[in-house]
């Protein structure tokens, strides 16, 4: 069993932990520093998980000290490459969203906020309650009737809701 270093381990889940939380603030240069933030913790997490060094991998085995794994070398740099194109793209978002608002603030979408309403009001849609006249592909149900459809209508007239008289048909 190795011995793992609490401080880097500690360092590691406080910058993760620190990441995440300006990760979920509405200003783009908070989300850009917790990024950052995030990407150097990740990185530690990856070093600390590699385990203890030891001799170099490509020179082979050394005859008291085990070779190095360089798995955990090759994570952190893909860790570096990704955190880098991820904040080049923030820090573009904030430049541009500068440009145009005067401040990097993300703004609420329109159509979230009007779902958000709908939620909260617990509004279902209208397709929600609809009862098909005829039978798909794969339903057990005989075919309806003319009575079952109801009399005819002219065009312009609207439909009329049909009535249900068997409570199984209708959740």
């Amino acid at each position: 069993m190795t011995d793992v270093n609490l401080t880097l381990v500690l360092v590691s889940a406080a910058l993760l932990g620190c990441g995440v939380y300006l990760l979920l603030e509405r200003s783009l240069s908070r989300v850009l520093v917790g990024l950052v933030m995030m990407g150097n913790g990740v990185s530690i997490a990856f070093l600390v998980a590699g385990g203890p060094a030891g001799a170099p991998p490509i020179v082979g085995e050394t005859e008291g000290e085990p070779m190095a794994d360089p798995l955990p070398q090759a994570m952190v740099l893909t860790a570096i490459v990704i955190t880098l194109a991820t904040v080049s793209f923030v820090l573009a978002m904030a430049y541009r969203s500068w440009q145009l608002n005067s401040h990097d603030d993300v703004q609420d979408d329109v159509e979230d906020a009007r779902i958000r309403r709908l939620a909260t009001a617990d509004v279902t849609s209208e397709a929600y309650g609809a009862v098909t006249d005829s039978p798909g592909p794969d339903d057990p149900r005989e075919e309806p009737t003319a009575e079952d459809l109801g009399p005819p209508r002219e065009p312009d007239e609207p439909a009329k809701p049909v009535e249900h008289t068997d409570p199984e048909e209708r959740p």
